[in-house]
């Protein structure tokens, strides 16, 4: 698969992941916070399948012909 998430998008899937799972593991929201593992994932990764199936990508395109 070929990246869709670009470098803001990703910074801040994995900040948001990393503080869900943070609050979750101190019990300060509960068992939904582990949401924050699908942010967290999709940003190292830097893949998103909602972004493949919506057809959307935020990270830049490669420029072709460069000298």
């Amino acid at each position: 698969m070929q990246a869709n998430v670009g470098n803001v998008d990703r910074i801040l899937r994995i900040v948001v992941g990393l503080v869900l799972i943070g609050l979750a593991a101190t019990g300060r929201i509960g068992v939904w916070g582990w949401i924050g593992l699908l942010p967290l994932l999709t940003g190292i990764v830097r893949v998103c399948p909602a972004y493949s199936i919506l057809g959307v990508k935020t990270c830049s395109t490669p420029k072709s012909g460069a000298k």
